[in-house]
């Protein structure tokens, strides 16, 4: 195990001497635009970075911003409906998309002789976007589909869903990305022009390029196919903050499932905040592998879950680092739930050694550069930290950031943000008794 984590730090500092080059333009449009060249290969991969998630959404619109990941595959003024997916087959690519709290990312994978088709694909859905009605009411019901499949009917997404909800009362991480049900049925034409108006404005987006391109080549399509699309008013400001949690908030959720499920949440800063490295190294502490903290004491020593996980999800306003469990048979939430504060109590109370410290960098280290060996995986971490972290150039500083952070900032932040009032429990609780049948 030493001798891997050797090596892993031995890369670290390899790669960490290899900076990541990048171009950057900006569009008249506002949109910004981020060049990486690797020529390894002859392919390409262009992420689209929309700064537009559920956070800008408002009760009554919630999940709009997903709803739009599948209206862009369903046809604008050139390529018609589908055709975003039969073109990119055939000329050897692939595509996805994901939707956040906090944005709404679009990724394409092809060969580089597709490079000019792209541009005139993606500058067709973002400028003239089909609204057709019938197509609308169809993907509504696909969404509400995915949202009966992915929480109503999974006993891991309602409770999640019940967590958030809970932890955060004030600001719009409140609401699910998938959004609430009677939203989804509710959205009207206006809603989703206006959406799509300020959300997929060339000014509210980031573009990246990865791959076997030159930055005058991306430049010059981009001048010819985006650069004529006007910009607009960029979503408004979200000027709610989530106020202070003053006590512990427990929630119970009884549903059928086979075993017991218990998560717990606490409130931490945003992806800026300068605590943000150490608490990256105290998720790989308590949860990353079978030699975390966690793992060791509740799924083999004490053996009280099945699994446990940790951690937080990057986001540009203050967010929850997360706990969940999956309690085993014959034992009980209480138990586990017990066992979890000891471990987090004693990392504040007594801190890591240097030794475990860099076991935890290492990991993130190792994890981290894996990600920058494929176009893919360079135009994606480019773009997140362009987004969350507020310039691509951190990817450059991740190694030294992780080595600032000591046994004493560790001990520092765990007792700043593991506390009793600051923390919400949701607990999953199985009930298989058959419903009973109403009366005739």
């Amino acid at each position: 195990m030493r001798r891997l984590f050797s090596l892993c730090a031995l890369l670290a500092c390899t790669l960490a001497a290899q900076d990541v080059k990048v171009t950057t333009h900006t569009l008249d449009n506002g949109m910004k635009i981020l060049v990486h060249e690797d020529h390894d290969v002859p392919n390409v991969a262009l992420y689209f970075f929309y700064k537009i998630g559920s956070r800008n959404e408002r009760p009554g619109t919630t999940g709009i911003s997903h709803f739009f990941e599948h209206m862009m595959f369903n046809g604008a003024k050139k390529f018609g409906p589908k055709e975003f997916d039969n073109m990119m087959e055939k000329n050897g690519g692939s595509n996805n998309a994901y939707t956040s709290h906090d944005v709404t990312v679009y990724t394409d994978w092809f060969p580089k002789s597709a490079l000019e088709l792209m541009f005139d694909m993606e500058s067709d859905r973002i400028r003239d976007l089909s609204f057709d009605p019938k197509i609308i009411q169809s993907e509504r019901g696909v969404v509400y589909s995915e949202r009966r499949t992915s929480v109503d009917n999974n006993p891991f997404g309602v409770l999640y869903e019940q967590l958030f909800a809970s932890a955060i009362i004030a600001h719009p991480y409140h609401w699910p990305v998938v959004g609430w049900a009677s939203d989804i049925e509710a959205w009207t034409m206006d809603d989703l022009k206006a959406h799509f108006k300020m959300g997929y404005a060339p000014n509210n987006c980031v573009m990246i390029a990865s791959g076997d391109v030159t930055p005058e080549e991306i430049i010059a399509l981009a001048k010819k196919y985006i650069e004529p699309i006007p910009r607009q008013a960029p979503p408004p400001e979200v000027r709610t903050k989530e106020p202070e949690q003053l006590g512990e908030r427990r929630i119970s959720v009884r549903r059928p499932a086979q075993l017991p499920m218990l998560m717990m949440a606490y409130h931490v800063p945003s992806t800026r905040d300068a605590d943000q490295p150490a608490l990256d190294l105290i998720e790989a502490l308590l949860t990353t592998g079978r030699s975390s903290r966690l793992y060791r004491r509740l799924v083999e020593k004490d053996q009280l879950v099945l699994n446990v996980d940790g951690g937080t999800q990057e986001s540009l306003d203050p967010t929850l680092f997360l706990f969940t469990m999956q309690v085993r048979t014959g034992k009980t939430t209480a138990e586990a739930e017990k066992a979890l504060y000891e471990e987090l109590d004693l990392l504040a109370a007594k801190g890591v050694t240097p030794e475990e410290l860099d076991k935890a960098r290492n990991q993130i280290l190792a994890q981290f550069y894996r990600g920058l060996k494929t176009i893919a995986g360079k135009a994606n971490l480019l773009g997140r930290y362009e987004v969350f972290n507020g310039s691509w150039d951190k990817v450059n500083s991740v190694a030294s950031e992780l080595d600032a952070v000591k046994p004493a900032d560790i001990q520092r932040v765990a007792a700043k943000y593991f506390q009793e009032k600051n923390r919400t429990v949701a607990t999953l609780i199985p009930d298989n008794t058959p419903a009973k049948e109403s009366s005739k």
